[in-house]
């Protein structure tokens, strides 16, 4: 459009103007003469194509084969086609109400779907929630799916985190495209990606806290989102930040754990508020996560679990998967060459402190996540509800849902014991709040057996479990609490398999499904293992009895929970260092075990 004559470019236009049109002269001129320096009418060379960030898993896989090695069949599915491509194969098998089959039903993982046939002809559906905490639009959303689309029901998993089950093969596109309305995917919340990040379920409002991990596991959460190359492990990748408040959230059991830590003056670095970083934690495999010396800053945080990632995506096993966690390369290559990888990935230097230069972080509140407690905010309290084994009817994840609006802040926070917090309640409504939390069929307070009830899915919804582990878990807690009057916590642990999701080694009791010879039959039964901790009291349980029914359990727990009470040093000690001051024969000795049904 031409300018009217009476209009005349100002300086600053005239600037503009020129250096637009030098622009202009300076792309004619780079397709002129190419880079290279040859001239114009020469052939140009041919286009490198950008190589996409998912690559460097297949760089990985080709040095196992040019070693003569055999890709697992995970690896074979994953390098046929990115499972992350896979949405208009899921979208046909909705439309067909068909479920997948053969590695499809592993790559259907990457999307948040898990076919649990034969134990139910049915998706479920986990999902992914930073630090354990949602809305409560978003849990009443939740319920809404729930009741659609699934059983009615929600559970809470070892990983605060929820699962919907018993979704039907035509709804599981419903079911996805409904979460990521409600703000919650569930991108890589199976198979071989880096699972929900977990944080200190009272990060932000708890009076002992060093660091708050909520803006960091939110950071952690969405830079996974983003990265292509961040799917498709070796193997699955548990992340954990531990603010150092009073509720535990099992860092040291993850592959990556971070730690909150202050250090004093006159420690080499500044004072102030780190985490320290430990790697490596399996303890279904046996072992927790080792301490590697690093002493890093919150910002740093999500730099170096990327870099670690990397490490692990280029030199973890795609052959064998029993080995193909990060445990078995750090084991491999010892603890400092993984870390020497990992800094030459970043940006900045890493620092080192001793653990005893670290001032201790306060204790573990054993069942904290339970009951009333006051927040760091002035005349806020929050309550923890109990959720035996974790399942939440759709009903009642909307009653709690009012609940957290009508007298908190509308913000519910899972806890890796299976059960949730409801903060930011001013103390004057906390009486009303109970009763309402009450009406609902839950309680505010716990028993020393039910506060430290965990269970995983059981075989009513996992084709791996032997044994209905909920079940069995909620009919034990029944039975003890009719039997015995503790007054120090216990935790128990229900797992159906060795993939251990419910970590029955940690447990100050652990039970770990079996199928028991009974006679000439098999019923559903355990082994049985007593001693295990975290934190604190870090330690892998130890196996007191194998192959006992399920039946039987309830006598031998109570006899060995009678041990306890009548032969510890005093009323401070704790089932925990009442098992470790004794040998495991000791114990043995000191309880009726059940007599063997196929002797």
């Amino acid at each position: 459009m031409d300018l009217p004559e009476t209009q005349a470019l100002s300086e600053e236009q005239k600037q503009y103007l020129q250096g637009f049109v030098s622009g202009v002269e300076v792309r004619r001129a780079s397709r002129r003469l190419p880079a290279g320096g040859k001239a114009a009418g020469e052939p140009a060379p041919a286009a490198t194509e950008p190589e996409p960030p998912e690559a460097i898993h297949r760089r990985a896989q080709d040095r196992f084969l040019a070693e003569g090695k055999k890709l697992s069949l995970e690896e074979e599915a994953k390098r046929a086609r990115n499972p992350l491509d896979l949405w208009d194969e899921i979208e046909g098998h909705a439309r067909e109400g068909k479920f997948p089959r053969g590695t499809d039903v592993f790559c259907w993982k990457f999307h948040g779907l898990f076919q649990v046939a034969p134990a139910q002809d049915a998706f479920m559906c986990r999902l992914r929630l930073p630090n354990g905490i949602l809305s409560a639009h978003q849990l009443r959303g939740v319920a809404d799916v729930a009741e659609r689309f699934g059983g009615g029901y929600a559970d809470i998993t070892t990983r605060a985190n929820l699962q919907v089950r018993e979704i039907g093969a035509g709804d599981s596109v419903a079911v996805l495209t409904a979460l990521h309305d409600l703000g919650i995917l569930p991108r890589g919340a199976g198979a071989d990606n880096i699972r929900n990040v977990t944080g200190s379920p009272t990060a932000g409002i708890d009076p002992q806290e060093i660091i708050d991990t909520r803006p960091l596991a939110r950071e952690l959460h969405h830079h996974i989102l983003h990265h292509r190359e961040l799917y498709g492990l070796p193997r699955k990748f548990n992340i954990a930040f531990d603010g150092g408040g009073a509720v535990g959230v099992l860092e040291d059991t993850n592959d990556i754990g971070f730690a909150a830590v202050r250090v004093g003056e006159g420690k080499g670095i500044p004072p102030g508020e780190y985490f320290r970083v430990e790697v490596g934690g399996i303890t279904g495999h046996g072992d927790f996560a080792r301490d590697t010396g690093l002493c890093i800053e919150p910002r740093e945080c999500v730099p170096l679990a990327t870099a670690m990632v990397r490490v692990f995506i280029e030199h973890g096993d795609r052959t064998d998967r029993k080995k193909a966690r990060l445990k078995y390369l750090v084991d491999r290559w010892g603890l400092e060459r993984f870390v020497e990888e990992a800094a030459a990935r970043l940006p900045f230097p890493l620092r080192r402190l001793p653990p005893g230069d670290c001032q201790p972080r306060a204790p573990i509140l054993k069942h904290g996540h339970v009951g009333i407690h006051p927040q760091k905010q002035p005349g806020l309290s929050y309550i923890g509800v109990l959720v035996p084994v974790g399942r939440l009817p759709a009903e009642t994840m909307r009653g709690l849902a009012g609940v957290a609006e009508r007298h908190g802040s509308g913000t519910i926070r899972l806890t890796v014991w299976q059960n949730l917090i409801i903060s930011d309640i001013p103390d004057a409504r906390l009486r009303e709040a109970v009763d309402e939390i009450a009406e609902l069929g839950l309680g505010t307070s716990a028993t020393s057996i039910s506060g430290g009830l965990v269970a995983c899915t059981g075989n009513k919804g996992c084709k791996y479990s032997a044994t209905d582990t909920k079940g069995h878990a909620l009919a034990l807690a029944r039975d003890l609490e009719s039997r015995l009057e503790l007054d120090r916590p216990v935790n128990l642990h229900f797992t159906g398999c060795p993939h251990s999701c419910a970590q029955h080694y940690i447990g100050d009791i652990g039970f770990l499904g079996a199928k028991v010879p009974a006679g000439d039959d098999v019923v559903e039964g355990y082994h049985v293992y007593v001693g295990g901790g975290h934190g604190a009291e870090r330690e892998i349980a130890r196996e007191l009895a194998r192959d006992i029914p399920a039946d039987d359990v309830p006598a031998l727990v109570e006899s060995v929970l009678g041990a306890y009470l009548a032969r510890r040093s005093g009323k401070e000690e704790s089932f925990h260092e009442f098992s470790r001051r004794h040998s495991i024969e000791e114990i043995r000795a000191m309880v009726h075990m059940p007599r063997r049904r196929d002797a």
